[in-house]
């Protein structure tokens, strides 16, 4: 895990990459990489590494070569099964400086072309430069772990895995919001790639190459997913006891590859439920030996899991280490949780990761596994039952039986949806006529997150009125999506939204690396996802049990108490940790009619009236879902505009520790 970052000249009247912009992108990118720093550059082309070491510790220094220097890479990342591409590689007649994984895609690239990605199990963001053939090619994971963002200005292209890190480079790159990321926002909960917040800023889609040569660019897939269509080729042929087996063994390898390979100690999330529980006792088994697990807890006891992970942790036998968050910690590391997500969100949940991660680093811990990717794999999220429900309720739309269902959703919120029956079947009874059409599982969800857009400026409204984002989404979908099962439609749709443009950003990558540690997904391995979807829709949702496989696939490994829960997602206190005594002085600036006027994203009538009214009522309890989302999504809005595109922090001067120059 690192950070990586470049300039490529595209015509012959741009400006060579200098070294003081290379050495400005490293220092925006510090928090990556704090081992070391490097850069290359030529008179076409600049490369930015900031290293965070985690294999070949002595001799895996980047920008790194090829044997005759023609080719160079930075690369943020893993990849899992670089020990088996080697040898293929070693056998084409490759020869190796290191032991690293990164010199191995240097190698793989020039073996395979771009055909190399596709033979790759990890998680990556890459850059190579070939020096002869004055080519630049950028590559993503394939769901998208690692961030890559990309824009062009004055005959340049800049790219980078933190969208500060190609501000830094030049003080002349336009910075403002791009009003359709914060309609994505408002309605998906993420901007959906290639789209970032940030105009002229584009993230680089999750499995796919892009590649600029001979003064053109050219971008295509080396990864699609593949779900089973009912009865297709593609669908796993086995009997449900032949799948678990199946499942089970390869998320016994994938752990393995990720616990095993490192050149430092890895650790393991846990955070009560089934997914982490299953991998952290899958790492132990890999490693045959104690090893350090970390949780995170709440004072508000509506969140807090804190029983199932102390469960867990003594029957792993784990060096466990836990923190407690209250209101008051979400508020103050609040600003700096927006800083590194660099876009807004509509939750607090990245804010108790952020401060995870640091406990982790401060036990010494560099990398850990965590659970992230089951619910989308295996079909965990209430989403995808609310959507089999409503679906089954539209075959008859007049049954007053089959709403009834709706009580057995969300069992475990104090708040919810289904708690006032009346206002539930209202809700989720609408638009049932559109069961057959692409979207319809998370239609709910985008109307209600859309309602938000009330509060938008005339600005904003109007540069947005014109543009259907969930309409263009949905044309964006593969030709093949109609075939696949329904849970296959809603699964694929939940990790183009919110896996990547969320929770693994969001939630994941910038949350860790906020604080210099790599997480890694063993959900998220080549071979598990290949497996997950060619399984039965009735394997991982079975009736109204969610992850049903899963569940088979651990129950000797996972307690009985922590199966059979009811599933609670990550959730932590939202507006009121804004609200009330002791907030930070930043909430009152970012919410003052002067800042919300300057930033123009809200009206700023709107913003005023729903902060009077939440900081009246703080001592009353909870706010409705939408007061919530509303005061979390306005406040890191403001942030990302003051921290980011207004007065954002200065270049910092760091030492670099390997300089390749080629001018």
């Amino acid at each position: 895990m690192c950070g990586i970052a470049g300039i490529f000249a595209r015509t012959g009247a741009a400006k060579s990459p200098t070294r003081e912009e290379l050495q400005r992108m490293c220092g925006a990118m510090l928090h990556r990489g704090p081992d070391e720093l490097g850069i290359y550059r030529d008179g076409r082309a600049g490369l930015a590494h900031a290293r965070l070491s985690i294999i070949d510790l002595s001799t895996g220094q980047q920008p790194l070569a090829n044997e005759d220097h023609t080719l160079w890479i930075a690369f943020n990342g893993e990849i899992f099964n670089y020990v088996e591409l080697r040898e293929e590689l070693l056998a084409l007649g490759h020869t190796f400086r290191t032991k690293s994984d990164t010199e191995v895609i240097v190698h793989a690239y020039e073996a395979w072309g771009d055909a190399a990605f596709a033979k790759m199990n990890g998680q990556w963001a890459v850059a190579l430069w070939d020096e002869t053939k004055k080519r630049l090619v950028l590559s993503r994971d394939r769901v998208g772990v690692r961030p890559l963002y990309v824009t062009e200005h004055a005959g340049r292209v800049y790219f980078g895995s933190e969208v500060k890190a190609i501000f830094a480079a030049d003080a002349s790159i336009p910075r403002a919001f791009d009003p359709l990321g914060i309609e994505e926002t408002f309605t998906f909960w993420s901007i959906v790639p290639p789209r970032s917040v940030f105009a002229g800023v584009e993230e680089l889609r999750p499995g796919f190459v892009r590649t600029y040569e001979n003064g053109g660019v050219r971008e295509a897939p080396y990864w699609q997913p593949h779900y089973c269509e009912p009865g297709g080729a593609h669908t796993f042929k086995g009997t449900l006891e032949d799948a678990t087996v199946a499942v089970r063994e390869a998320l016994e390898k994938a752990t393995a590859l990720r616990m095993l390979r490192a050149d430092v100690q890895v650790g393991s999330y846990l955070s009560g439920g089934l997914d982490s529980s299953f991998v952290a006792a899958l790492g132990l088994r890999a490693k045959g030996e104690k090893f350090s697990t970390f949780s995170v807890g709440f004072e508000d006891a509506e969140y807090d899991e804190t029983q199932y992970q102390r469960q867990m942790a003594e029957r792993l036998g784990t060096e466990h280490h836990s923190i407690t968050v209250k209101r008051g910690d979400i508020a103050r590391v609040f600003p700096d949780v927006v800083r590194f997500a660099e876009r807004p969100v509509l939750r607090t949940a990245p804010a108790p990761l952020f401060l995870l991660s640091r406990l982790v680093r401060d036990h010494g811990i560099k990398v850990v596994l965590t659970g992230e990717g089951a619910d989308e794999m295996f079909a965990g999220y209430d989403l995808f039952r609310e959507g089999k429900v409503r679906r089954f309720w539209a075959k008859e739309p007049g049954s007053k039986r089959r709403p009834l269902l709706l009580d057995r959703l969300y069992p475990y919120l104090a708040r919810s949806p289904v708690a006032q029956k009346a206002m539930a079947v209202q809700f989720f009874g609408k638009n049932l006529e559109n069961a057959g059409q692409p979207g319809f599982a998370h239609e709910a969800r985008w109307r209600s997150t859309a309602a938000l857009k009330r509060l938008f400026s005339p600005e904003i409204t109007k540069a947005t009125a014109s543009v259907d984002v969930v309409a263009g989404f949905l044309a964006t979908l593969p030709p093949e999506f109609s075939r696949w099962s329904s849970l296959a439609q809603d699964q694929y749709v939940e990790i183009r939204t919110l896996l990547t443009g969320y929770l693994l950003s969001s939630q994941g990558d910038r949350m860790l690396m906020g604080n210099s540690v790599e997480g890694r997904f063993p959900f998220l391995d080549k071979d598990v996802m290949a497996l997950a979807d060619t399984l039965p829709a009735s394997y991982k949702l079975h009736v109204l049990d969610e992850k049903h496989v899963l569940k088979r696939a651990s129950r000797d490994l996972v307690p009985d108490d922590i199966l059979a829960r009811k599933k609670q997602p990550y959730r932590a206190p939202d507006a009121l940790s804004f609200v009330g005594e002791g907030v930070p002085e930043w909430t009152e600036h970012v919410m003052s009619e002067k800042a919300l006027a300057e930033a123009g994203v809200f009206g700023v009538s709107q913003a005023r009236t729903l902060w009077e009214k939440c900081r009246a009522r703080a001592a009353s309890g909870q706010f409705s879902n939408a007061d919530n989302m509303a005061v979390v999504g306005i406040l890191s809005t403001q942030l990302v505009h003051e921290h980011i595109l207004a007065r954002p922090a200065a270049p910092r001067d760091v030492p670099l520790t390997t300089v390749v120059e080629k001018v």
